[in-house]
């Protein structure tokens, strides 16, 4: 099983996609959470006003409420691709069943590609909030600001929470691809419930209040809510398409759906993997 681990994890590393989505995820992280606020704040030309307040969101103390604003929906909607790449592309080159016949059993194939994905999510979350803590750092030496980090313990909750987000969003991946037996149709389906469906269900929700109970169920409303007590939920409302005005739900609720969702999507993915071709 370890030997089994290792070679998922140096292919993981190897793979050229993980780089690119592990880039394109830190550039977006970066640029929106800090180059674009800072920008604004400096030309201040009546853009909204939760751009205009001064530095507060952009500074090192801040860093746990202003890198966790990406995850629940924009960071998940990339990991998700990365997901489906675990299997899917395995598909595609048909190098699946000669892996199930030369290798230990499908279950233990799986779980190796499990944890090696999950060690790169830990890559995904550090990533984010390094370069958050080095975009702050500079920001505040450039406004001469004082130089003050979130405690120690809040920063641990909110690497466990963005992680707990991703694992989701990735399980929901591979739960696509093995259900596709590909790449394509799983991408573009899990594109098109991250970007329209669920927002779609959740205004439709929103305005019958005999259906609203229905939202607190969405990936997109407890992944918020994980992250509402840490403080990085408040700007999460807006125009784009990772808007959330809520319904929330408590914390402890949310962190249980997202564990039920993770469990939930792994073991149907492990189902149909085990019982099904995979040609």
């Amino acid at each position: 099983m370890i030997g089994s681990i290792a070679a998922e994890l140096l292919l993981v590393r190897k793979r050229a996609s993980t780089w690119i989505l592990l880039g394109v995820w830190v550039v977006m992280a970066a640029f929106f959470a800090y180059i674009l606020p800072y920008v604004t704040y400096r030309n201040d030309t009546g853009t909204p006003e939760r751009f205009r307040d001064p530095l507060t969101d952009l500074l090192p103390r801040s860093l746990v409420v202003t890198a966790l604003g990406g995850f629940p929906f924009f960071g998940g909607v990339i990991v998700l691709i990365l997901g489906v790449l675990t299997l899917g592309s395995e598909y595609g080159w048909g190098t699946l069943k000669t892996v199930f016949t030369q290798r230990p059993g499908r279950l233990q194939v799986f779980a190796a590609k499990l944890v090696a994905v999950g060690v790169a999510l830990v890559v995904f979350v550090l990533a984010v909030f390094a370069v958050g803590a080095l975009a702050s750092v500079v920001i505040a030496l450039l406004e001469d600001a004082a130089i003050a980090w979130p405690g120690t313990w809040l920063t641990v909750r909110a690497v466990g929470a963005a992680w707990l987000i991703l694992a989701v969003w990735t399980a929901f991946g591979v739960l696509l691809a093995v259900l596709s037996r590909g790449t394509s149709l799983a991408i573009g389906i899990g594109i098109l419930y991250g970007l329209a469906i669920e927002g779609l269900i959740s205004a439709f929700l929103d305005q019958v209040s005999l259906l609203r109970p229905l939202i607190e169920g969405l990936l997109r409303a407890n992944a918020y809510s994980l992250v509402a007590p840490l403080g990085a939920a408040e700007d999460a409302a807006g125009n784009g398409p990772g808007a959330f005005s809520g319904p929330y739900v408590g914390g402890g609720q949310a962190l249980l759906v997202l564990v039920a969702y993770l469990g939930g999507f792994l073991a149907l993915a492990a189902i149909v993997l085990r019982r099904r071709d995979v040609a």
